[in-house]
C-alpha cells in the first residue's frame, strides 16, 4: 500500500494551518509582563499554595481514578510510571499549566509498545510542513536538539500531542496558567505585603517629630542621616520589637497606625485565591477558602469537581492516548469507571434506584441504561425459557390438528 501516495492525494483537500498566536515559545501566554513559562510555573505552582493545591488535586484524581480497559496491556502502559513520574498525573499537570502534553511512544525491536514517556511541553516545538500540518517535533534540552517524527516509517503515531482548545492557535493549546497569572501575582503580592507588615508589628510604629519650640526649625542633613541609621540598626524589624527608645532634646515620639481599610489584605488574598481556583476549575471549598457558600456541603463540591473537571480532563487524555495507540490496540477502549468513583456513589445510587423502580423496562433495558452489558447467562436463560414455552405449546396443537 502506497501510504505516501495516499497522503499526497489527501493533501490538497486539507486546509492550510498556521500559527497565529506566537506566545507559546520563549514568551508564554499573556501573563504579567510576558513572563516565560518557567517564571510563571515558579510563581504559581512552586511558590503559590492555592495554585499548587488546585493543580495537584486535579492531577492526582485523574491518575488515581478507577479505569476499565478492553486490553490489560493497554491499562498497564497507562498506569505505569516513567522516570519516576506517573504518566496520567504528569500529562494532566502539563495540560493544566502549559495547555499541551506530549507522549513519546517507545517501541521494542519487534515493534511492540514498551513505554509511554511524557515530554516536557516547554521543550517541544512543532515542526510543520509546507501547509502547516505537524510532521515532526523538536525536543530541546540545553544545546541539544532531538527531532521526533510525528509518525514512523509505516505511518504509525510516534508522538501523541494532547492540547487544550485554543481559539487562536492551530498547533498549541491554551493552559490555565496564563488565565490565573494576574490572580497569582495579586495573591503573592498580598502575601509579601502581609509578611512585611508582620515584620513591623503589623503597623508603622510611629514617627519621630523634631520640635525645638522654635517655628521653622529643622534638622541638618548630617543629623537626619545619623538618626535614620540609628533607627534602622537599633529599632527597626521584628527582632527589635518592644525595645525602649532614648530620645535627645527636641525629639518626641508620635504613635500612629494604619486604618483597618489599609490593613484589609485578607479579603484581597481570599478574592485572588478564589479566582485562582476558578481558573483551574476547582471548587474553592475543597481548597479550604473561607467565605465561599456556593456549595451546600463538601460532598456536593467534590461531586462538582469530578463532573466538571476531573472526568472531562481524564476523557481528553485517555481518548488521545487510545487514538494514538490504535495501530497497536485496534478498537481498544479505555475510560474511567464511574461506578467505582466514591465521590459519585450517591449520584449512581439514585440512578440505580430510579431505573430499578421502572417496572415497564425489561432487565436488559435496565442494564443498558446503567451502562452494563447483558450477561450471556441471562440471554441464554431467556432464550431457553422461550423455547421451552414454545415447545410446550406445540404438542397441544398437534392432536387437535390430527383430530380435525
Amino acid at each position: 500500500m502506497n501510504l505516501f501516495g495516499f497522503k499526497a492525494r489527501r493533501e490538497p483537500a486539507r486546509p492550510v494551518m498556521a500559527r497565529a498566536y506566537a506566545s507559546t515559545l520563549g514568551q508564554f501566554g499573556a501573563g504579567i509582563g510576558h513572563q516565560s513559562y518557567e517564571t510563571l510555573v515558579h510563581d504559581a505552582y512552586i511558590s503559590n499554595a492555592v495554585a499548587q493545591r488546585a493543580c495537584r488535586l486535579l492531577a492526582e484524581n485523574v491518575a488515581s481514578a478507577p479505569m476499565v480497559a478492553s486490553d490489560t496491556t493497554l491499562l498497564t502502559l497507562v498506569r505505569a510510571a516513567s522516570a519516576g513520574q506517573r504518566l496520567l498525573e504528569t500529562l494532566a499537570l502539563h495540560v493544566l499549566l502549559h495547555g499541551n502534553a506530549y507522549v513519546q511512544i517507545i517501541c521494542a525491536a519487534g515493534g511492540t509498545v514498551t513505554e509511554l514517556f511524557a515530554l516536557r511541553p516547554e521543550r517541544v516545538t512543532v515542526e510543520a510542513d509546507s501547509r502547516g500540518w505537524p510532521m515532526a517535533y523538536l525536543y530541546r534540552v540545553g544545546g541539544q536538539v532531538m527531532r521526533l517524527a510525528a509518525e514512523d516509517a509505516i505511518g504509525r503515531t510516534a508522538v501523541i500531542h494532547i492540547k487544550a482548545p485554543h481559539p487562536l492557535d492551530d498547533h498549541y493549546g491554551a493552559g490555565c496558567l496564563s488565565a490565573a497569572a494576574h490572580a497569582v501575582a495579586v495573591h503573592n503580592a498580598a502575601a509579601r505585603w502581609n509578611k512585611a507588615l508582620l515584620d513591623n508589628a503589623a503597623r508603622p510604629s510611629g514617627a519621630l517629630v523634631y520640635d525645638t519650640g522654635e517655628p521653622g526649625a529643622t534638622m541638618s542633613a548630617a543629623q537626619f542621616d545619623r538618626l535614620k541609621a540609628e533607627m534602622e540598626a537599633g529599632f527597626q524589624g521584628a527582632g527589635n520589637a518592644g525595645r525602649p527608645m532614648l530620645l535627645e532634646g527636641g525629639l518626641k515620639w508620635q504613635s500612629m497606625s494604619l486604618s483597618p481599610a489599609d490593613m484589609d489584605f485578607v479579603g484581597l488574598k481570599d478574592a485572588a485565591a478564589r479566582e485562582i481556583a476558578m481558573a483551574f476549575g476547582v471548587p474553592p471549598m475543597l481548597l479550604g477558602l473561607p467565605g465561599d457558600a456556593t456549595y451546600a456541603n463538601y460532598r456536593e463540591a467534590s461531586r462538582a469537581l469530578w463532573r466538571q473537571s476531573v472526568l472531562p480532563l481524564a476523557a481528553m487524555l485517555l481518548g488521545r492516548i487510545v487514538e494514538g495507540l490504535a495501530p497497536w490496540f485496534p478498537q481498544a477502549q479505555l475510560a474511567v469507571d464511574i461506578n467505582q468513583v466514591s465521590a459519585l456513589a450517591e449520584e449512581r445510587a439514585a440512578l440505580w434506584a430510579q431505573v430499578n423502580a421502572a417496572d415497564f423496562l425489561q432487565a436488559d433495558e435496565k442494564r443498558a441504561l446503567l451502562g452494563l452489558a447483558c450477561t450471556p447467562a441471562t440471554t441464554g436463560d431467556d432464550d431457553g425459557a422461550a423455547n421451552t414455552a414454545a415447545g410446550d405449546r406445540e404438542p397441544h396443537g398437534e392432536p387437535e390438528e390430527q383430530g380435525a
